[in-house]
């Protein structure tokens, strides 16, 4: 698929009604009603609280791919995405989604986690991480999951989760826009031929990217963990890509960001449905992508009286809505380290707005620098 029938797609079947950072089982469930005309929409559980867990099965291939968002339930940017995607899908005079969808079979978990999406939270109502519950299958969210894999028995999954702000790709000051990863499947870390084959649909996706973001896409942290459920799922030999939605300049609501995943979805589905991703020497174009690291703050305020100032956004849910509050996160010489914005202190020193000096852990709503006022508003 080309960029730009990629892009003509997502601003034609971008689903207008989900927007922002926090999106819950009240937003997706009128919406999931009148997929139930297009697609096949089901209950298929329900989480700690007795909320609802619903899957959408589109195409009728035999291609089968499983795609789950919101374990964590403040990671949300995906869920829009796959709200994008059935848009593109349920269009049936668009004859390149309909040849996929004869070729592959999806079905989608779009909240798994919908107890920690009402209350925007990465846990579950008991405080557990659904991506470390994967052996002991202790929720009842984990144990939906593991019982729609079982019974779907899946060709290929797809994790989708969020990225915080701290990540940049390798050591460039280019941050991580998007990161993918094809679990590891053993402490070794081998590359085994189910590994290539997630490899190569994420080289698929990052050829895409590059074309648009360059430099602004990464590998997350394969350490192998058989608790996490990527890791599982490989290990039981199917091929397994984790996508992380992460931070586009200014886009504190991810709705850039939003695109990139949409893309990203159509390109890997349509790799599969067409098998150009295949395992056998495309992997080795993975290998190169630079890794994810933790290069990033929200703001660094610069040559604050010797020293430089780091301030990262703490997201809170107040009365329905998200907001991001600054805070202090630390005072030191990051020279190593960058900002998605900058400000030169020159030399000054840093007030907050009760004109004392800032100190690491407290919350700002602005600073003062020379008697010039800087306020922190996403």
């Amino acid at each position: 698929m080309e960029v730009s029938s990629l892009k003509f797609l997502f601003k034609s079947y971008k689903e207008l009604a989900l927007h922002g950072r926090y999106i819950h089982n009240e937003n997706i469930l009128p919406l999931l009603k009148k997929l139930d005309s297009v697609f096949d929409v089901e209950q298929i559980g329900s989480s700690v609280n007795g909320l609802p867990i619903h899957s959408v099965t589109l195409g009728h291939g035999n291609k089968k791919i499983l795609i789950w968002s919101q374990m964590h339930g403040n990671e949300s940017t995906t869920t829009k995405a796959v709200f994008d995607m059935f848009g593109a899908f349920g269009n049936t005079t668009d004859d390149r989604c309909q040849s996929i969808l004869s070729q592959c079979t999806i079905k989608v978990v779009p909240i798994l986690n919908p107890d920690g999406a009402k209350a925007y939270t990465r846990l579950n109502a008991n405080g557990i991480d659904l991506n470390r519950d994967a052996q002991d299958l202790s929720q009842p969210e984990s144990k939906v999951l593991r019982c729609i894999f079982d019974e779907f028995q899946p060709d290929y999954c797809f994790n989708l989760h969020g990225q915080r702000t701290i990540y940049g790709v390798g050591p460039m000051s280019h941050s991580a826009v998007v990161s993918f990863l094809a679990p590891a499947q053993d402490a070794e870390r081998s590359i085994t031929n189910t590994r290539k084959i997630a490899m190569s649909i994420i080289v698929k996706m990052n050829e895409n990217l590059q074309k648009q973001i360059k430099d602004h896409v990464g590998i997350y942290d394969d350490a192998f963990n058989l608790d996490c459920v990527g890791d599982t799922f490989q290990s039981l030999g199917v091929p397994t890509v984790l996508f992380e939605a992460g931070h586009y300049p200014n886009d504190y609501q991810r709705e850039q960001t939003r695109e990139y995943i949409f893309q990203s979805l159509m390109v890997a589905i349509n790799s599969i449905a067409s098998s150009s991703a295949k395992g056998d020497s495309l992997y080795k174009d993975y290998l190169v992508i630079p890794n994810n690291d933790k290069r990033f703050y929200d703001v660094v305020i610069r040559n604050a009286y010797g020293k430089d100032i780091a301030i990262q956004y703490e997201e809170r849910l107040v009365d329905q809505a998200v907001e991001f509050v600054a805070k202090i996160e630390k005072i030191s010489t990051l020279k190593d380290f960058y900002g998605h914005a900058e400000i030169d202190a020159n030399g000054h020193k840093v007030f907050d707005e009760n004109n004392n000096l800032v100190i690491e852990g407290s919350e700002i709503v602005f600073v003062l620098i020379n008697n010039e006022k800087f306020s922190f508003n996403v």
